[in-house]
């Protein structure tokens, strides 16, 4: 997003810098502490009553999803080069992704680094791929290890995997942050077990929204995917109804925002890593995902900034806040 735009955008909110004089969402957020400006645009430090709700949502989330006897991974929020090129991420979302880079000069080149820094100069051209990538999508890890373990189980295989997340949208709005928490189950098999599985969570996650008491709405999406070929892509992927978004109004006087995703893969990440199915066949692979840090704003949006003050059955849905 350039300079334009973001100034755009902060006329159109308010507050948070703008000239408007009720404090936005965000303006809150940050006065009372919940989250702590990072200096970019996107980038916040979270308080530990924010931590307080966002683990209680990553505990309800387990809870949910017990009965799938799913294995447990985590990674680091970052992943190595060959693999996410072997995603086609760059094809897809090339103005989203993250690149990792780092000093590997000598004394001479340490000390030109230096000099930039000292007369306010550009010094990022100092810098070497490191061969690392920040992860854009909690799932996207664990596909190479599935492939690298053969041939899937004839029930197929569920994992839990939540990774911190970055995509590059500079933002006002709090629930658009270029760090965030993902907290998926990615089910990999059969069309049918992979349908089954998304119908499920479906039903499961929205039960957990009311449950919350807040307002939603459920409804066909697309991926922002770059471009002119991109439109063509993301019509498709709504006309087949491959992904789904349960959606909350979060943000000042914007559209509802997806704090939750519902998505069928077919065998896109399959065939790209050469995933297969008991049988030999390319396995089809869908997932669904919590948005924790828009889930915790949701929350704090619709019952207020004390937790302690939040109805007593929506605390108890998140164990006892």
């Amino acid at each position: 997003m350039d300079a334009q735009t973001v100034a755009a955008e902060a006329q159109a909110i308010g507050g948070a810098g703008g000239d408007a004089a009720a404090p936005t969402f965000l303006d809150r957020l940050i006065e009372a502490g919940l989250l702590i400006p990072g200096g970019v645009l996107g980038l916040y430090g979270r308080s530990d009553i924010f931590e307080g709700i966002a683990e209680r949502l990553n505990r309800m989330v387990l809870r949910l999803g017990q009965d799938h006897q799913a294995e447990t991974l985590r990674f680091p929020p970052a992943m190595g080069q060959h693999d996410f090129e072997t995603s086609e991420y760059l094809k897809s979302f090339p103005q989203l992704a993250g690149t990792i880079h780092s000093f590997c000069g000598d004394d001479r080149a340490h000390r030109r680094l230096l000099a930039r820094i000292e007369d306010k100069q550009d010094w990022t051209d100092q810098q070497q791929p490191t061969g690392v990538v920040l992860t854009p999508a909690a799932c996207y890890p664990i596909y190479p290890v599935m492939a690298r373990r053969g041939p899937l189980p004839p029930e197929g295989k569920t994992i839990n995997v939540m990774s911190y997340c970055y995509r590059h949208e500079p933002s006002l709005e709090p629930t658009r942050m270029q760090m965030f928490r993902q907290h998926e189950y990615v089910c990999l098999g059969s069309p049918q077990q992979i349908i089954a599985f998304r119908e499920t969570w479906m039903v499961r996650g929205q039960d957990a929204v009311r449950a919350l008491e807040l307002p939603m709405e459920v409804d066909v999406a697309n991926d922002p995917f770059f471009g002119r070929g991109g439109k063509i892509v993301a019509d498709s992927q709504r006309e087949l109804k491959l992904k789904f978004e349960l959606l909350i109004p979060v943000n000042d006087g914007l559209p509802p925002t997806a704090c939750l995703s519902f998505n069928y893969h077919m065998d896109h990440f399959g065939a790209l890593w050469g995933i297969r199915c008991a049988n030999g066949e390319t396995a089809h692979t869908g997932c669904v995902g919590f948005g924790i840090e828009r889930l915790t704003l949701a929350l704090l949006k619709h019952h207020g900034l004390d937790p302690a003050r939040w109805p007593q059955s929506v605390r108890d849905t998140l164990g006892g806040l």
